[in-house]
């Protein structure tokens, strides 16, 4: 251990988690005050190695501050606060807490100086994930639940396992920048993906998030794929792969957003668009696209969150969550409608919002970089994501045609958690001045040049155009979009059920052939001991006399010859 003592800033939530189900009604100071502590604690700790410990025969270190950690640390504090003041009053103790203790996990991932404290942080955030999914209590929140564990246990077999080789490569648990050359590092890359929503198991995030309760779903929006970014960014920065990767999840994000006609899958599939972006970013490597990366994790957080608190209202007040059952509701939701449009703006980066600030160091990084062909299809993607989330999302749930729905606005503590991030999606989006001094490498970078500006307007007006010009085809209805999750969730199911039907009968003929052998044998028994077998008549004492004499003569013949 090194200098004063320094206690984990992680900790505070996870052991202040297990404080609420003792607190009951009176939890919401608790709620409030353990996320503000948390960030105190953040920025309290000096950069640098603050804490070792000896562990075997290697040294781990539990906290180490880094300007990435900070950076993640604060935005995941603020989502917690945010969180607990919109989950106060609807979500269950149980969700609470687990919600909390999945929170505090994700900030240890990010003051994590060694990759076995990774792992128990990263283990720890799967299981505190898993029980908010489970805490909706519904079947298809057990079914979802149980499939993202599943996911997530196989992403956690396969991180350990490149530690593991990693560890007996180098004789070093040191979490540091790798590249993706060795078994090991390939493996943990692989381990960080999984969680990132990275193809081929992308699925998940869909399949999972929107099952949990209008807060569950808020706090899972924030903190599993972004503590992925957060190692894939300490982790493998520069991995020339991680740029194809990304693409292709951009793209796949869009694609089945559009498709979707489940407003909370839609934008669980948006979330997998917008890593695809930082993906992308870390691909490249440079300072600014790391810094991109990193302020559009930061941004993302405040307004997916917006989004989900937003969508979570309406299925709360309307109990439906399809696009289909849904439409006019600003006509009765007027607050819950201006805080989901400017999340839709800030997510289609529009200028003035945080999206505008952020995502636009991404896309000027690949210019930088002279790589045209990434670069224009960054900015595909944007024009892309305003269709899905800019329009689609607002229009549908908000406007288009009146469902009939008359709605009151959710109660106060929801509203505040919008409007409080509302204000930080423009606050962040006019002065980003505050968020750049807190990136990792220093930033020489204006957003508002009449180049960007003009860009950016051209790219969302083309979309806007685009979507009300095909808006027939916009339209959802009830259909079904099939995933690669349609392999774990249906092919592997009945190819189980064919295995376990064909072992079935295999079984019923082996048992029927012991069963043959073993009443045959009984059969044999009966014959030679039974009441009437040889062995079992009366014999004569004389006669067993002579048998008698007769083998002990043998024996002598045998004893001597």
């Amino acid at each position: 251990m090194t200098g004063e003592f320094v206690f984990p800033p992680g900790l505070i939530l996870i052991l202040g988690a297990l404080l609420i189900p003792l607190v009951a009604e009176r939890r919401k100071p608790l709620l409030l005050g353990l996320p503000l502590l948390t960030l105190a604690a953040v920025w309290w700790l000096p950069l640098g190695s603050l804490l070792q410990l000896p562990f075997l025969d290697y040294v781990i270190e539990p906290v180490r501050s880094t300007t990435e950690g900070r950076l993640f640390a604060t935005v995941f504090a603020i989502m917690v606060f945010a969180g607990g003041l919109y989950a106060h009053g609807q979500a269950s103790i149980r969700e609470l807490t687990a919600a909390y203790i999945y929170a505090g996990s994700a900030i240890g991932v990010t003051f994590a100086g060694d990759l076995l404290t990774l792992f128990v942080f990263w283990e720890f955030m799967a299981l505190g994930s898993t029980v908010v999914i489970w805490s909706a209590d519904t079947e298809n929140a057990r079914r979802a639940g149980m499939r993202y564990l599943f996911v997530h246990l196989l992403g956690g077999v396969i991180l350990m396992v490149g530690i593991v080789a990693q560890v007996a490569a180098t004789g070093s648990v040191e979490f540091t920048a790798m590249q993706p050359d060795t078994l090991g590092t390939a493996l943990i890359m692989i381990g960080f993906l999984v969680n990132a929503g990275a193809p081929p198991l992308s699925a998940w995030i869909a399949d999972a998030y929107p099952e949990a309760s209008p807060s569950g779903t808020v706090f899972l929006s924030a903190f599993t794929t972004k503590t992925a970014v957060f190692a894939l960014l300490m982790g493998f920065p520069g991995a020339d792969i991680l740029i194809w990767i990304g693409l292709y999840m951009v793209f796949y994000g869009i694609i089945y957003a559009l498709l979707e006609n489940d407003m909370r899958r839609i934008l669980a599939y948006s979330i997998v668009n917008q890593v695809g972006f930082m993906v992308v970013a870390i691909g490249i490597g440079t300072s600014m696209a790391l810094n991109g990366a990193a302020a559009h994790a930061f941004a993302h957080i405040i307004y997916k969150a917006l989004l989900l608190m937003s969508a979570g209202s309406v299925l709360l007040m309307t109990g439906k969550r399809k696009c289909t059952d849904l439409g006019g509701l600003f006509q009765s939701m007027p607050a819950t409608a201006i805080n989901g449009i400017i999340g839709a703006l800030a997510i289609s980066a529009f200028p003035f919002t945080s999206g505008f600030v952020t995502k636009s160091l991404e896309t000027q990084a690949a210019a930088n970089e002279g790589m045209m062909l990434v670069w224009l299809l960054l900015l595909a993607a944007s024009a892309g994501v305003f269709l899905h989330a800019g329009i689609k999302f607002p229009w549908f749930v908000f406007f288009q045609k009146d469902s009939g729905l008359r709605p009151p606005e959710p109660p106060a503590n929801l509203r505040i958690a919008m409007w409080l991030f509302s204000f930080l999606c423009l606050a962040i989006g006019v002065y980003p001045a505050p968020l750049y001094a807190i990136l990792p490498y220093p930033v020489d970078y204006q957003p508002y040049t009449v180049d960007h500006l003009v860009t950016q307007f051209q790219v969302l007006l083309f979309a806007g155009f685009a979507f009300f010009v095909m808006l027939k085809q916009m339209r959802r209805t009830l259909t079904i979009s099939l995933d690669f999750d349609w392999f774990y969730r249906k092919f592997f199911k009945e190819i189980g059920k064919e295995f376990t039907v064909l072992t079935s009968v295999a079984r019923k003929q082996k048992e029927r052939q012991v069963r043959d052998s073993i009443t045959r044998l009984i059969d044999n028994l009966y014959v030679h001991h039974g009441p009437r077998g040889l062995l079992a008549r009366t014999w004569p004492t004389g006669s067993m006399v002579i048998w008698v004499a007769v083998l002990l003569g043998l024996s002598l013949l045998l004893y001597y010859f």
